[in-house]
Formats: structure tokens, sequence, C-alpha cells
């Protein structure tokens, strides 16, 4: 089993150490590109290079004259977590007016891109499953959908790369994270019982039900 850590206290921001995984890793192949929820691994979206707002809007044509309601890409109201796969639809609605000349102008309402949230691997008991998290140097998010040997009893994040090339690149990174929405554990020590003859189960459920110094015991 790996070296136990003590958890880092529970906290809106948190500076965790991130490492890199894709699909391709030996320990993965009898994955595939799932999760260990039964979905499907996301890269994340291409990084913004700064974690604050950008404000960003589309009008219906370069042509038109257009007033513009200005939006943030990362003002996106997050959803209740579910195991269950879902799919998001962006929609841009366009409206007509009439002037007393009678000219006809059109007017774009932006409507924020949902981002594209990536997948991550952690210890269940620290950040459980559904966690939503975003990395303050590169804007990107992601949230807790999988777990490994590895992450067990620790306080590293493993975050999902769509190729080798890409998780080498990335290597290992201490990193600032905002928790964007946190996990239930109750839902996480559910899902976890039924597979805790495996020793980095067994220590993340022992973490769940809060005894921790048999979880720090564990070999």
């Amino acid at each position: 089993m790996p070296p136990y850590e003590r958890p880092l206290a529970k906290a809106d921001f948190q500076n965790v150490r991130t490492t890199a995984y894709t699909h391709t890793d030996s320990d993965h192949l009898e994955y595939s590109n799932h999760n260990a929820l039964g979905g499907e691994l996301h890269a994340a979206g291409a990084p913004i290079h700064r974690a604050e707002n950008v404000l960003r809007a589309i009008p219906v044509s370069e042509n038109d004259d257009v007033e513009i309601r200005r939006v943030s890409n990362s003002g996106v109201v997050l959803q209740p977590f579910s195991m269950d796969e879902t799919r998001t639809t962006t929609r841009v609605r366009t409206t007509t007016r009439v002037t007393k000349a009678t000219r006809v102008a059109k007017r774009a309402i932006a409507v924020a891109k949902a981002p594209i949230i990536g997948s991550a691997a952690a210890d269940w008991s620290r950040w459980p499953m559904g966690t939503t998290f975003r990395l303050l140097s590169t804007g990107q998010m992601y949230r807790v959908e999988d777990y490994g040997w590895a992450l067990s009893g620790r306080n590293t994040i493993d975050l999902y790369m769509s190729n080798q090339r890409e998780m080498n690149s990335w290597g290992a990174r201490q990193e600032t994270i905002q928790v964007l929405q946190w996990g239930d554990p109750q839902q996480s020590l559910q899902f976890l019982q039924s597979h805790q003859n495996y020793k980095h189960i067994k220590r993340m459920v022992l973490e769940l039900q809060g005894r921790h110094e048999q979880a720090a015991a564990l070999r």
C-alpha cells in the first residue's frame, strides 16, 4: 500500500499534488477508456491560462448591428452529480424587432457555452466522487469519477489526459485548486463497500467511516 498521508483540511481552495494518466497506461488497459463508475473518461477542455472570468459573446453576423449581452464562460451553474451519463445542449436564441423606419435589427443573446469537464481520479474519502474543481493555473475543470491503488491514503489527484504525450507533458505538479462542488461521502461509501476486498478500496472505506487510525495502519 502507498504510504499514508494525513488528509488536507477541507476547504474551497487547496494546494495539492497532481499527476496525470491516460487509458493506455498499463494499469488501466483492462478498463479501456472507462472510469470506476462505468462511464467514459473525458479530457478537460483547452486551458484558458487564467482562472478569472472571461467575457465572450458571438454575434449572429459580423455585418449586422447587434446588441450583445456579455456572459462569463466560467459562470455555468453546475448540475447535481449523477452516476448516470448526461448530455448538455447549448442553445443560442435570436430575436428580431422592427424599428419605426422598418429596419430589421438582429439581436444576439450569447449563452455561456458549458465547459468540458475532464475526468479525475482521487481518494474518494478526501474528494468524494462527483467533486468538481478548477485548476487556477489553467482554468480547466475536472470531476472526480475514478480512483486508483496509488492514490489511496494520498493527497494526490490524477488528471485524465487523452494521450501519452499530454500525460508525459503534465508530469507531476503542485497545483492550487478551487473546489466548485463537493461530492457526497455517503454515496461514495455505498459504492465502495461492495468492492472492499481490495486493500486500497478498504482504506477509503475505513476513512469514510471515520476510522482513520485503522486506515493509516492498513498495509
